[in-house]
C-alpha cells in the first residue's frame, strides 16, 4: 500500500553526516526545514552546502519552531539531548520527535513522550559521507523503524519521501537489529583492511584491485545464498592449507592472526552445522586454531588486541 504523503515543518538537531543529508532530501520532497542546530565547523559547512538558506539556531529554539523534531546526534548524546529539551519545555504535546539512532528505540525518547510528544525511531541502514553524493543513494535503502500504531502514518510518509523502505523493528529487538548491521558493515571494513594488509605483505602493489572482483562476487553470493556461498579451505576440510595460513600470518602479518583465527572458528562451525564438513575433519582444523590462538594473543607489536580490531559505527 502506498504511504499517504504528509508535508511537515521539520527542525533538525545535529547536522552531522546523517542529519544534513536526510534534511536535504526531505526538503527536496516538499517539507519545510525550519531550522538546524549544528555548532562545529564541519556541521556548518554541511548546512551551507546541503541546506542553503536554512537558519542555524540553538537546539531549544529549533525544537520550539517545528512540528517534527529530527534528532540526528550521536548515540551517546541522544538521551541527554532529549532530557534537556523535554525539561526546558522546548518539546510540546502532539509534536513528533524522531531520532535516527540504530541502537535506540523508543525508550530513549521517554522524557519527550512524558510531556505528550509522539516518538519515532527511524534509522537508515546506510553509511553516509555527509555530501550530496548520499542523496542519490537513499533510494531503496531500509529504515529500521520503531513506532506506536498512531505514529505509523508519519513514519511511512517520511520514509517514502526519502525513497526508502520500512523494516518494522520491535523495541526489544532494536539492539539486535543494530548489532547485525554493525557486524555486517563495520567488521567488514576491518576484514577487508586486513586482507589488503596480507596481500601487501605478499608483494601486491594494488591489493584493492586484486580483492575487488573476488569480494564483490562473494558478497553478492552470500546475500543471495547464505552459507551455501561458502568456499575455501575450511569448507573443504583442507587442514594443511589452514595450517600454512596460520604459520605465514604469524610470521608476516601478525596483526591479522587473531581475527583470522576468530573468523575461521565461526566459518568452521557453520560448515559443520550445515553438513558440508564432517565433524572428524573439522576437529583437525579446530585443533590447529587452538594451537594458533596463544600466538595470536602473545605476538608483540601487532597494534591490535587479541579479540580483533574494534570499529565504531
Amino acid at each position: 500500500m502506498t504511504a499517504t504523503r504528509i508535508r511537515t515543518r521539520i527542525g533538525v538537531v545535529g547536522a552531522g553526516r546523517v542529519g544534513a543529508v536526510l534534511a536535504a532530501a526531505l526538503r527536496a520532497a516538499g517539507h519545510e526545514i525550519t531550522a538546524v542546530a549544528g555548532e562545529s565547523d564541519a556541521s556548518r559547512g554541511r548546512i551551507e552546502a546541503l541546506l542553503p538558506g536554512v537558519a542555524i539556531a540553538k537546539p531549544s529554539a529549533v525544537a520550539r519552531e517545528c512540528d517534527v523534531l529530527l534528532l540526528t546526534v550521536p548515540d551517546d548524546m541522544l538521551a541527554n539531548v532529549v532530557d534537556v529539551l523535554a525539561a526546558s519545555g522546548a518539546i510540546r504535546p502532539g509534536q513528533y520527535v524522531v531520532h535516527t539512532s540504530g541502537r535506540h528505540g523508543l525508550e530513549v525518547l521517554a522524557p519527550a513522550a512524558a510531556v505528550g510528544a509522539r516518538p519515532i525511531a527511524l534509522h537508515p541502514a546506510m553509511t553516509f559521507t555527509g555530501t550530496d553524493l548520499d542523496l542519490g543513494r537513499l533510494s531503496g535503502i531500509v529504515f529500521g523503524t520503531t513506532a506506536g500504531e498512531a505514529e505509523h502514518a508519519l513514519a511511512e510518509s517520511l520514509v517514502a519521501d526519502l525513497g526508502g523502505r520500512i523494516m518494522w523493528v520491535s523495541e526489544e529487538r532494536r539492539t539486535l537489529y543494530h548489532a547485525g548491521l554493525a557486524h555486517g558493515a563495520n567488521h567488514l571494513v576491518t576484514l577487508v583492511a586486513e586482507a589488503m594488509e596480507m596481500l601487501r605483505a605478499a608483494g601486491g602493489d594494488n591489493p584493492a584491485d586484486t580483492l575487488r572482483p573476488l569480494l564483490e562476487a562473494a558478497l553478492d553470493n552470500a546475500l543471495h545464498q547464505g552459507d551455501a556461498a561458502l568456499t575455501g579451505p575450511i569448507v573443504r576440510g583442507d587442514a594443511n592449507t589452514v595450517s600454512a595460513h596460520l604459520d605465514d600470518l604469524a610470521a608476516n602479518a601478525p596483526q591479522t592472526l587473531a581475527s583470522y583465527v576468530a573468523m575461521a572458528r565461526a566459518t568452521l562451525s557453520r560448515a559443520v552445522s550445515d553438513g558440508r564438513l564432517l565433524p572428524i575433519r573439522a576437529l583437525k582444523i579446530a585443533r590447529l586454531l587452538d594451537e594458533a590462538e596463544p600466538r595470536a594473543v602473545s605476538l608483540p607489536g601487532t597494534g591490535h588486541p587479541a579479540t580483533g580490531t574494534e570499529v565504531g559505527n
